[in-house]
């Protein structure tokens, strides 16, 4: 079974090929992360959404607004704010954790 995921922000560290090669279906999401994007990106109806950018963090509250049943992932570098942290699952450092490790156990 497919799972529908979203990846937001840049993507240096490979989650989008290694959420694909798990299986998932992914929708990328670059530049401007608007609330309109990110329902054309699949949002409504999306099981994971991972973002890659933390100046972007305020997208999380969008997309779990739009969508209650929804995965919340940072994989980041840097540190998440604090304010996103009650609507967050999982925040992941890729220095720590390989996106392939990652994505296994997303999609598992």
């Amino acid at each position: 079974m497919s799972m529908d995921a979203i990846v937001a922000g840049p993507d240096e560290d490979g989650i989008t090929e290694a959420l694909e090669a798990a299986g998932a279906d992914v929708a990328r999401v670059t530049g401007v992360l608007s609330r309109p994007t990110l329902e054309e990106a699949g949002a409504l109806e999306a099981e994971l959404y991972v973002l890659t950018d933390v100046r972007e963090a305020t997208t999380i509250p969008i997309v779990c607004d739009l969508n209650d049943d929804v995965r919340t992932v940072v994989y980041a570098r840097e540190t998440i704010p604090d304010f996103i942290k009650g609507q967050l699952d999982l925040a992941v450092d890729p220095q720590l954790m390989d996106a392939a490790v990652v994505a296994d156990e997303l999609t598992s």
